[in-house]
C-alpha cells in the first residue's frame, strides 16, 4: 500500500504521489505510450528468452505493429525462429544500404544507418555508468577474412572491408560531442587488411600517436550548446545537472558557496527539480567558475582493438608499425593451441618493440578439450615472465550459433561436462573473468594456484567442490578442508574415483542420485565435501569458528587421522577475519 512507502519524510512527497497516481491511471485505463516507431536491438543468442519478451511488451508501444524494428545479431543469426515466436519479420544483417529503413521515403534515400556517427547523448538518458568514459568508437575495416565455425561475424559481415572512410565521421562526433580521450575501434580482423599502414597513419593523423596526450574539453559548455540547439534536451539536460554538480568537490570556502547558493536559487541541487530553462539561464552566472575549478589535468591517450587481432597475420612490419600508436592493451586472440608458435611469436615482437600490456581471447569448450585451455593459460604466464609482459587473459565459453543450444548459456563442448565448465567458472569468479598475469621473476602465480601448477592438480580441481574454488582462502588455509579433500581424492582406488567422478559430472548429489550408483562407503564419505555449497555460505560477518561449526559435521569424519583441523589456526583472530573477509569479497 501506499503509506507503507513513507512518503510523509520525503520532501518529494507531492511529486511522487502525482507520478504513481498518473500511472495508476493509465494502467486503469489501458493507455500505453503510442510510439510512431519503436526499434529494438539484439544481442547474443543466448539472451533468447528476455529478448522474445521485450519484443512482445514493445508490441503494446506502438501504433501499428508494422513500426516495430527488431535487428541485430540475434535477429539475424535466429532470424526465422524469432519470427515464428514473435510474429515480427526481423532486419537480417548490417544497415549498410541507403534507405533500408525508408524505401519509400525521399528524404531518407542517401542514409546509410551503418555510418552514421553514434549518438553519446543517449548514455546520459541512463542511470547506467559506461564503462568506458571518455572514448571514440568507430571501425577502420568490416568483416573478416577467415571463416572461423565459432564465429559469427562471417554472418554478420559477409564482406570484407579492407579500409573504411573514418575521418569524417570522426569530425563530426568532436564537433558535436567535444575531443575524446581514447580510441575504441570494432574492427574484427583489422591486421587482414592490406591497407594497414594507411590505418596506422590514419589514427595518428585523428591525434592518437606514440606519446599522445588528452586534456578534456569543457563538457558543461558543450552540453550547453546542444541544449540551445534542441539536441537531445532530456539526456543533455541530465548531463549538464550531473557536471555541475559534479564540481563541488573542487571548490572551497566563499567561492563553493556562492556557486551553491546561485544553483540553488535555480533549482539546479535536486534532479527532480532541474529543467532545461534554468541550465540555459544559470549558465552565464557560473560559466567563468566552471571553466576555473573544472579538471584540466593532462592524460595519456590510449588506442585499443576491442575485437583482438589474429596472431596469424602478425609480420615484423606490422608489429613496427603498430608500435607507433599508444595501443593499449594489445588484444591477440588465441582460440586454438595449435596456434601456439604464431601467438607465441607475436608476444615476442610486441616485447621488442615495447608493446608491454597485452589481452587475449581464449576460447573454450569447442572442439578444444579442458587439458588445452589449461596449456593455453600456461603459455601466457611463462611469456610474461621471459618478456617482462603482462597479459591479460580472458577465457571464453563457446556458445553455438544456431538451433536449441543457441538459446541458453549451459551447451557443453564434446570434450567438456557442466562439472568442468562450472569449476572453470568457479575459479573466473575471483576476478570476474580475467586471469591475470604472472608477475616478473616470481614463480608463484596466480595461475598456478588457480589452476595447479601441473595438469595433474588442474584436474583435481576440475573436480573439486566449487566452494572450496571460489572462497578457497577459507576453506584452504582458515578451515583446512581444501587438504583434507585432496588427500580423500588422492586416496581413492581407481574405480572408487571412477564412481566419484561420475557422479560429480552430474552435479546432483542427493541421496536418491547417489543411492543409483551404489557408492562403496569411502565413496560416500567422500561425496560429503560436496553437500557445502556456495548457496548455504554466509560471508558477511565470517569467523573460522562460526563455519567450523557449520561444516564440522560434514568433515569431522576424516579419514586421514593426522590432519587436523587447527594446524594453522594459532594466528590472532584480528589477522583471519582480515584475510576470510578479503578472500570473500
Amino acid at each position: 500500500m501506499l503509506w507503507e512507502l513513507n512518503f510523509d519524510e520525503s520532501k518529494f512527497k507531492d511529486l511522487a504521489l502525482n507520478c504513481l497516481s498518473d500511472i495508476a491511471g493509465k494502467f486503469q485505463k489501458k493507455q500505453f505510450p503510442q510510439y510512431d516507431r519503436v526499434y529494438v536491438t539484439t544481442l547474443f543468442t543466448f539472451y533468447w528468452k528476455i529478448t522474445v519478451e521485450t519484443i512482445e511488451y514493445c508490441k503494446d508501444l506502438v501504433k501499428s505493429r508494422k513500426q516495430l524494428f527488431v535487428g541485430g545479431v540475434l535477429a539475424t543469426l535466429l532470424h526465422d525462429e524469432l519470427e515464428r515466436e514473435t510474429g515480427i519479420k526481423p532486419i537480417k544483417g548490417l544497415l549498410d544500404v541507403p534507405g533500408i529503413l525508408d524505401p519509400k521515403k525521399v528524404e531518407a534515400k542517401n542514409i546509410i544507418v551503418d555510418d552514421l556517427p553514434l549518438d553519446y547523448s543517449i548514455l546520459d538518458e541512463i542511470d547506467y555508468e559506461y564503462p568506458t568514459q571518455s572514448a571514440y568508437f568507430t571501425f577502420m575495416t568490416k568483416g573478416c577474412t577467415r571463416k572461423c565455425a565459432f564465429c559469427s561475424v562471417p554472418v554478420l559481415e559477409p564482406t570484407y572491408k579492407p579500409k573504411i572512410e573514418t575521418l569524417d565521421k570522426f569530425g563530426e562526433i568532436k564537433a558535436r560531442f567535444g575531443d575524446q580521450q581514447n580510441l575504441l575501434l570494432m574492427d574484427n580482423n583489422v591486421l587482414a587488411s592490406p591497407k594497414f599502414a594507411e590505418i596506422i597513419d590514419e589514427i595518428k593523423a585523428m591525434g592518437f600517436h606514440k606519446g599522445a596526450t588528452y586534456i578534456e574539453p569543457n563538457q558543461l559548455e558543450i552540453a550547453v550548446r546542444n541544449l540551445e540547439s534542441g539536441y537531445n534536451d532530456f539526456g543533455l539536460t541530465r548531463r549538464a545537472y550531473r557536471l555541475m554538480n559534479n564540481l563541488f568537490p573542487r571548490l572551497k570556502d566563499a567561492v563553493k558557496q556562492n556557486y551553491y547558493d546561485t544553483l540553488a536559487d535555480y533549482g539546479l541541487l535536486e534532479e527532480e527539480t532541474v529543467t532545461k530553462e534554468n541550465i540555459l539561464a544559470v549558465y552565464p552566472l557560473i560559466a567563468d567558475v566552471y571553466e576555473k575549478y573544472r579538471n584540466k589535468s593532462r592524460r595519456n591517450r590510449y588506442v585499443d582493438f576491442n575485437q583482438g587481432t589474429d596472431c596469424r597475420y602478425v609480420t615484423e612490419e606490422l608489429m613496427k608499425k603498430m608500435s607507433e600508436i599508444p595501443i593499449r592493451p594489445l588484444r591477440l586472440a588465441f582460440d586454438y593451441l595449435s596456434l601456439k608458435d604464431k601467438y607465441k611469436e607475436a608476444v615476442r615482437l610486441a616485447a621488442k618493440y615495447e608493446i608491454r600490456e597485452l589481452s587475449n581471447y581464449i576460447l573454450y569448450n569447442f572442439h578444444d578439450k579442458p587439458d588445452d585451455l589449461y596449456e593455453r593459460l600456461r603459455i601466457n604466464a611463462e611469456l610474461c615472465l621471459e618478456y617482462g609482459v603482462a597479459i591479460f587473459s580472458f577465457p571464453m565459453k563457446y556458445i553455438p550459433l544456431y538451433g536449441e543450444d543457441s538459446k541458453h548459456r549451459s551447451f557443453t563442448g564434446e570434450h567438456w561436462n557442466k562439472k568442468f565448465v562450472r569449476a572453470i567458472q568457479s575459479i573466473l569468479n575471483v576476478t570476474k573473468g580475467i586471469v591475470t598475469p604472472s608477475h616478473r621473476n616470481q614463480e608463484t602465480t596466480f595461475f598456478k594456484e588457480a589452476f595447479g601448477k601441473d595438469l595433474k592438480e588442474f584436474h583435481e580441481i576440475l573436480y573439486m567442490p566449487e566452494s572450496y574454488i571460489i572462497y578457497r582462502h577459507p576453506f584452504r588455509y582458515i578451515l583446512g578442508y581444501t587438504v583434507i579433500w585432496e588427500n580423500e581424492y588422492r586416496a581413492l582406488s581407481a574405480d572408487d574415483r571412477e564412481m566419484a567422478h561420475r557422479i560429480i559430472q552430474r552435479g546432483d548429489f542427493s541421496n536418491g542420485a547417489i543411492e543409483k550408483e551404489n557408492p562403496p562407503e569411502t565413496v560416500r564419505n567422500f561425496l560429503r565435501h560436496y553437500d557445502i555449497t556456495r548457496h548455504k555460505l554466509d560471508f558477511k560477518d565470517i569467523n573460522h569458528e562460526k563455519t567450523k561449526a557449520r561444516f564440522d559435521s560434514l568433515i569431522k569424519n576424516d579419514r586421514f587421522i593426522e590432519l587436523t583441523l587447527t594446524y594453522d589456526f594459532e594466528a590472532p583472530i584480528k589477522y583471519r577475519r582480515r584475510k576470510v573477509l578479503s578472500a570473500t569479497k
